[in-house]
């Protein structure tokens, strides 16, 4: 079976990664993939949002199945594209990846189908925003409705924040936005919660812990992850049962009854507080970086599983699992997630050696003439799994020493809760 993987990132390499050792799969192409990429798969120089130049290069090609990595394609229409042109997709249509392409659509979903979530308002303009804040017990949050890279929120202390962050949506810090969602602070220790779905049939795929501040101790800025762990400490039986019950099959019953159905990676952003699921937001894809901590532990051979999901056929499928503990830590530009300098070499990274349990997934880099360039604010990823999340964290760690380059920064902390309280 032939794969087209769209995207750029680390989850992408991952996912090349795992396809590797899939007997299903003799012919992998990224596009339009990373230097990490092309070392598995032939990188592919397409703009993946010109559908009309994509769908042709599948075709001419004779790729069985393309996995849709990022989310910006999904919520633009990419499955329903080449599905119209006879094209197998793995990812959801466009109707249900309003999941992640508008709050307000999963908000009233929410509303409707009485998925615990935090009490919300919805505003239109920055006057209105304004005066709801001025009365408003902090602290509270603010989103921007829409695609945000993962940035678009803010957990706002006092008035003053609040505001700057409806004045920063507004002036288009995320692109145009007709609206900006307000919510209640809800306090608790946030999970990720994976399902994957064949539009009939779904399975649990694993959970992690995202860590989206810039500094240590969950300090600074939201970013897209600086670094995750699998399995979260909060899983448990009981919990999973809740999560599942209250929050994942209504929210696919609603779908239904939209006439849509959901095929692909669901992932739910979850608060937990005194072992009761919230759903703050969905996405419909992989997390990155919590994809590059999961896929690792699949010892099911994962295009077995991509095959079944585009056939309905999932029920035939036992997921396994590893029950190794995976942690990864982030290698960022310097000024991520503000400004920061692209097409800087790194020097050695192809040179560092690695142990059976050791992975390096390019996020942000380029080549050139054989050289390894930074391109964007999340460059490298580096996950090990064992026994113990803190061998993990310290041999990511040793790894992340290796490399020579001095325009990088990491967070130390990486599985904190886990390890450290």
């Amino acid at each position: 079976m032939k794969v087209g993987i769209i995207g750029s990132g680390g989850r992408e390499h991952s996912i090349c990664e795992a396809l590797k050792k899939s007997a299903k799969i003799n012919k992998i192409f990224c596009i339009p993939g990373n230097a990490g990429t092309s070392l598995i798969a032939e990188n592919v120089d397409l703009d993946a949002n010109n559908f009309q130049k994509l769908s042709k290069f599948i075709l001419d090609n004779k790729i069985d199945v393309v996995i849709v990595g990022p989310e910006k394609p999904l919520v633009d229409g990419i499955t329903d594209f080449l599905n119209h042109k006879e094209i197998k997709v793995f990812g959801p249509n466009m109707k249900a990846s309003q999941l992640e392409g508008s709050k307000i659509f999963t908000k009233n979903l929410c509303d409707k189908y009485n998925i615990p979530t935090a009490k919300f308002g919805v505003f239109k303009n920055l006057d209105d925003s304004k005066k709801f804040l001025e009365n408003c017990i902090h602290p509270i949050v603010v989103k921007a409705d829409g695609l945000a890279a993962g940035k678009g929120v803010y957990i706002c202390n006092e008035k003053k924040e609040s505001i700057s962050a409806v004045k920063e949506i507004f002036n288009g810090k995320f692109g145009n936005t007709d609206n900006v969602l307000i919510e209640e602070f809800l306090k608790g220790e946030e999970m990720s919660f994976f399902i994957i779905s064949d539009g009939k049939n779904y399975k649990v795929f694993g959970t992690a812990q995202d860590h989206k501040r810039v500094f240590e101790g969950d300090k600074g800025k939201n970013t897209g992850g600086m670094g995750a762990y699998s399995p979260s400490r909060l899983e448990n039986k009981e919990l999973n049962k809740k999560i599942l019950t209250k929050i994942i099959d209504p929210t696919l019953k609603g779908l239904k009854e939209m006439n849509t159905s959901f095929q692909g990676f669901l992932y739910a952003g979850l608060m937990i507080t005194d072992n009761e699921p919230f759903l703050i937001e969905y996405n419909v894809r992989m997390g990155d970086p919590e994809c590059q901590t999961i896929l690792p532990k699949l010892k099911t051979d994962f295009g077995e599983i991509i095959d079944a999901c585009i056939n309905q056929k999932l029920d035939l499928i036992d997921i396994e699992w590893t029950d190794e503990k995976s942690l990864c830590i982030v290698l960022c530009s310097k000024g991520y997630p503000d400004d920061y300098k692209k097409n800087l070499e790194i020097n050695n990274i192809n040179e560092i050696d690695l142990e059976n349990n050791d992975f390096i997934f390019h996020a942000g880099t380029s080549e050139k003439n054989s050289k390894i360039y930074s391109n964007g604010g999340r460059v490298l990823n580096f996950v090990v799994k064992s026994n113990e999340f803190k061998i993990s964290r310290d041999r990511a760690i040793n790894l992340i020493n290796k490399v020579n380059w001095k325009d990088g920064f990491y967070r130390k902390d990486i599985g904190f809760k886990v390890i450290d309280e």
